[in-house]
């Protein structure tokens, strides 16, 4: 994806941004993340923001949660739209292609979600909305 990105509006996810580019991906203790790039579904701009993941095989998965708000957030509604995405994790950069995961999947995704980060279970709590869980699918 070439252009010029636009960080997350949220002040918090801007923050964790910069801290992810200034240290080159070093995690924060005990939660994995990182950098996912999309291209707004009304802009066409180029949009990141940071997310916790967990690793299944050759592919990344993560949760659009938004903190148990009753709507999903802007970067699933943008990958909904083009699920070709990209990553980054460390320091490396790679084209992804985003999926929700199917119904088979979906409740192990999760369980291992909520093992790496338990305050999903509260934001799924929070909201009537099921929580999407994504799988990026790396297509190097």
């Amino acid at each position: 994806m070439a252009g010029e990105i636009f960080d997350s509006p949220n002040p918090w996810v801007a923050a964790h941004i910069r801290r992810f580019a200034e240290t080159n991906g070093t995690p924060r203790p005990g939660v994995s993340d990182l950098l996912l790039i999309t291209r707004g579904r009304r802009s066409g701009k180029l949009r990141r923001t940071a997310l916790a993941y967990a690793r299944e095989d050759d592919r990344y998965v993560v949760v659009a949660s938004n903190a148990g708000a009753d709507r999903h957030p802007a970067w699933f509604l943008n990958l909904c739209a083009d699920p070709n995405v990209t990553i980054q994790v460390g320091t490396e950069t790679l084209p992804a292609r985003a999926r929700i995961a199917p119904a088979e999947e979906g409740p192990g995704l999760w369980q291992l979600m909520i093992t790496m980060m338990p305050s999903y279970r509260k934001y799924q709590e929070a909201t009537t909305r099921e929580i999407p869980v994504v799988i990026l699918e790396p297509s190097t």
